[in-house]
């Protein structure tokens, strides 16, 4: 086979893989580092916990805030496989402040 037909056989088998390959999931591998451990059918890191902030108006905009900063920061360290607090583990949710200005902090074990 000459090299134009070896470029196109490589092109067509990469188009093909491309329209046939599995959506793959988004964990970017660093978890592993973590001791992890099944919980309730998901896994979760057994002692490494991670935090969030966050302020607003009333206790519900402040959760909300502290979460997105929760999710944010663990999407970036693992993915957004681990970014979603509703599965996570151990949470703690801490408010202070009065209407108009409340903060939260949250704190809980990523898990998927």
């Amino acid at each position: 086979m000459s090299a134009k037909g070896i470029v196109k056989a490589l092109a067509a088998c990469a188009a093909l893989c491309a329209v046939s390959a599995p959506a793959m999931a988004d964990d970017t591998g660093f978890a592993y580092m973590h001791d992890l451990r099944k919980e309730g059918g998901r896994t979760c890191f057994t002692d490494h916990y991670h935090y969030g902030s966050g302020s607003g108006v009333t206790k519900a905009a402040a959760q909300k805030d502290a979460i997105g900063s929760w999710a944010s920061f663990t999407d970036f360290e693992y993915g957004s496989d681990w970014a979603r607090f509703s599965r996570a583990a151990s949470k703690s949710v801490s408010c202070s402040g009065g209407t108009g200005n409340v903060s939260c902090q949250i704190e809980a074990r990523p898990c998927k």
